[in-house]
């Protein structure tokens, strides 16, 4: 189906977003994130509330929040003492979630070359979440503890906005759920009110188009494979 060309720039921005995992030492000017952030905001939610709030860093503010996780990371009995506030991933996985799981780990340690039983190569490359995967740009995101789970729901819609409007403007992304056990330390770090729950970080910079991990394509299910028609001749 034929539609006018300026439906293609929308569509190129969501099929051309990838999870990028190294970035170019390539400053991001300020008033380049404020107007991404100024487009997101338009993302639709329940009666408005507009659950979003988000911490920006940049240099030394966001080295020094690297810092601070990847000490407690590297140090087994301190990274055990971190747990997440909430449930991302279930507790019991099932066909076919855990095959796509698999998948796309064992793709990416194999572009890397990292084998099955090198665990400090992956505790590594786990560990370049902390450190943004070195993009000038990092974001942390939190909400109001005491919203429920639709605020989330909106909340979902929100950071696709970010992402798709980093896209149209030659950015690229990474969305961080590694951020969340550490909460209590980007708490402390970022002094984030009490009632602040994070919810993921963000990487944002230019995409190192020489970095191996950054060929990584995920593999999507067709339409036939997640929806169904009823009433259509």
């Amino acid at each position: 189906m034929r539609y006018p060309h300026a439906y293609r720039h929308v569509d190129d921005a969501i099929v051309s977003r990838r999870s990028t995992r190294a970035f170019l030492d390539r400053p991001v000017p300020r008033e380049v994130v404020e107007d991404i952030l100024d487009v997101a905001r338009r993302a639709p939610s329940g009666t408005n509330t507009q659950p979003w709030k988000v911490v920006v860093l940049a240099g030394e503010a966001r080295q020094r929040l690297s810092r601070s996780i990847l000490e407690a990371f590297d140090d087994p009995a301190r990274s055990a003492q971190h747990v997440p506030e909430y449930q991302y991933y279930p507790q019991r996985w099932a066909s076919p979630y855990l095959e796509r799981r698999r998948k796309v780990g064992w793709d990416l340690y194999g572009l890397l070359g990292i084998g099955r039983d090198e665990k400090a190569r992956m505790h590594a490359q786990h560990g370049r979440n902390f450190a943004f995967f070195d993009a000038p740009v990092g974001m942390i995101f939190t909400i109001d503890r005491s919203l429920e789970r639709g605020s989330w729901l909106d909340y979902g819609m929100f950071l696709q906005n970010v992402m798709l409007a980093a896209r149209a403007r030659g950015l690229d992304t990474c969305p961080q759920a590694a951020f969340v056990p550490y909460h209590r330390i980007i708490a402390d770090v970022l002094k984030l009110p009490d009632g602040d729950m994070v919810v993921c970080g963000m990487a944002l910079g230019y995409a190192d188009p020489a970095a191996l991990e950054n060929r990584l394509r995920t593999i999507r299910e067709p339409v036939a494979g997640f929806a169904r028609f009823e009433g259509w001749q």
